[in-house]
């Protein structure tokens, strides 16, 4: 995600990183060398104008089409955040009340800490169709990483690891079962999250509605010198240059956060979020014994 000041307006102007230039440069300058085609022919072969009325109102449901599409596309986006925000509320929840509970069993917490501290790491890299657990793995026992990690789904695997914990725990005295399901109820929520991701992940916007909008863009701005030629001449180019990176830049907008997990520019912070988990959950781990130096050698 790119990390900007919504206060200066000057300092980004030059700046290609997230701006969707990249993604679009080749479909605007083809409409421009459409465009340079279409004034030369209309001024030294045949006039080709067309009247401009079918385009204004072409250009009023096509705005339209892009705000709903850019609407859709950052209601997703927003979801998003709000489930990985409660992935964040949720760790820390589940740290907090079970270090109460489990403060007699330092062993036990930590584990339970480590694998809620896993959880993001390996959430996120799913939603990017990926399997990891992220820098805890040297952290926990190999075994069990390895049981995880062949897993059908890591993340499933390892809200699992969390709930045997917990339960291990009521077995071990140290709270009642009503206890344990209050805890638990904060895995629950993790999956649930994790759910919703996916949902927004494996959910698309509707085919039809893409392509149709693509087909009526491409359409637009390919037949739009032909409706300004006749009133702008020479700034015929310029005109086209400009209406198609505004329309094409919004629908690549679109394309780019609609699916807001990957590493797109614009895409959410996973990792920096997994990182602040992960750094605010080994602060609640007890001291660790030190570790027995090596018998000098011989």
């Amino acid at each position: 995600m790119v990390e900007y000041d919504p206060h200066r307006w000057w300092s980004y102007f030059h700046y290609l990183k997230g701006s969707m230039v990249r993604e679009i440069v080749a479909r605007v300058m083809v409409c421009v060398l459409w465009s340079v085609g279409v004034t030369a022919y209309h001024y030294y072969v045949r006039p080709v104008a067309i009247p401009a009325t079918v385009h204004t109102l072409a250009g009023l449901s096509l705005s339209l089409l892009l705000v709903f599409r850019t609407n859709s596309s950052y209601d997703r986006f927003w979801e998003g955040r709000k489930l990985w925000g409660g992935i964040v509320n949720e760790t820390r929840n589940l740290a907090r009340a079970s270090g109460v509970f489990l403060g007699g069993s330092p062993a036990l917490y930590t584990a339970l800490v480590r694998w809620t501290a896993a959880f993001p790491f390996a959430s996120a890299s799913s939603l990017r169709g990926r399997a990891s657990l992220g820098p805890l793995a040297k952290d926990l026992p190999p075994d069990e990483v390895d049981e995880v990690m062949h897993s059908q789904h890591v993340p499933f695997a390892v809200s699992r690891k969390m709930s045997a914990l917990l339960d291990q725990g009521r077995r071990e005295g140290r709270y009642p079962e009503y206890v344990q399901m209050q805890l638990d109820q904060n895995v629950q929520l993790l999956v649930d999250y994790l759910g919703g991701c996916e949902r927004i992940r494996k959910t698309p916007i509707p085919f039809a509605y893409v392509m149709h909008l693509r087909r009526a863009l491409l359409v637009y701005c390919y037949t739009l010198p032909f409706a300004l030629v006749d009133a702008f001449g020479g700034l015929t180019v310029l005109a086209t240059f400009l209406v198609a990176y505004v329309f094409f830049g919004i629908e690549e907008i679109g394309v780019e956060i609609e699916d807001p997990f990957g590493h797109d520019d614009n895409d959410l912070p996973l990792d920096q979020i997994c990182n602040t988990i992960h750094g605010n959950l080994s602060a609640l781990l007890p001291p660790q014994p030190p570790q027995p130096e090596p018998p000098p050698a011989a």
